[in-house]
């Protein structure tokens, strides 16, 4: 009797053997099933990602970027032209001339408006009272 239960214990140790590395072999399954599914997330990711890409490339050609860039170029110099005649770096021969027809309007004889002779009165007239207008107001533009 001994020896059966003997043969008995030792027929379920090998049987929890065998289902704990059927356990673990789920375990490891199920770990990879998931780890695949991450994958085809990434490579769908990628993939929409290829095409989003393909279609800007079909609508900005290389010519087209190269043309906006020149024209952002033209502009920004265009703006430092201004930005420069507004911060008074005239050239010389600007100045020159500045002060060649400042030079030739001071010269010319100006009639000037007669002055009157009458003494200004003593208390100015009330003007008529100013109605309030309301004040705009400023929107934000959108």
């Amino acid at each position: 009797k001994a020896m059966l239960l003997l043969k008995k214990k030792r027929y379920q140790e090998q049987l929890l053997d065998k289902t704990e590395n059927q356990i673990s072999n789920l375990e490891r399954m199920v770990q990879d099933i998931e780890f695949t599914q991450i994958e085809m997330k990434v490579i769908e990711g990628l993939k929409i990602g290829n095409e989003c890409l393909n279609k800007m490339h079909q609508v900005m050609s290389i010519e087209e970027v190269e043309r906006i860039i020149g024209e952002t170029q033209d502009a920004v110099e265009y703006q430092r032209q201004i930005d420069e005649i507004l911060a008074g770096s005239l050239t010389e021969e600007d100045e020159d001339a500045i002060l060649e027809e400042l030079d030739a309007i001071t010269q010319e004889q100006m009639e000037l408006p007669e002055v009157p002779s009458e003494p200004l009165p003593d208390k100015i007239p009330e003007a008529s009272p100013v109605k309030n207008r309301p004040k705009p107001e400023l929107v934000a533009a959108s």
